[in-house]
């Protein structure tokens, strides 16, 4: 079951290859478009974007349209109640004397 793709008007992402490595590209965001496709698709406040390449090569932007099914929610729903259990684990605290002169 394949859905046609939505691409995201307004958003135009672009790689550097000079760009230094922790640099991923640019996304670049004409107002005007984007907030007209962000109000049409908004679900609760938010729209999700996947940045992806295309046949060419070059990268474009698509609306995300993942639905999680019931069993997904279920599990996301445990997982939620597992992380708020290790919340109360104190981290591990390096004391002064470990810590280098320097």
């Amino acid at each position: 079951m394949s859905q046609e793709k939505v691409f995201a008007d307004g958003f135009s992402f672009k790689r550097n290859e000079n760009a230094p490595e922790f640099v991923v590209g640019r996304l670049s965001i004409k107002v005007e478009d984007a907030i007209a496709f962000m109000k049409e698709h908004q679900k609760n406040g938010w729209v999700n974007v996947s940045i992806k390449y295309g046949r060419s090569g070059n990268p474009y932007c698509e609306l995300d349209m993942y639905e999680p099914t019931n069993m997904s929610k279920n599990q996301g729903d445990m997982s939620k109640n597992q992380g708020s259990m290790s919340k109360n684990v104190q981290p591990h605290v390096e004391k002064e004397e470990d810590e280098l002169p320097f």
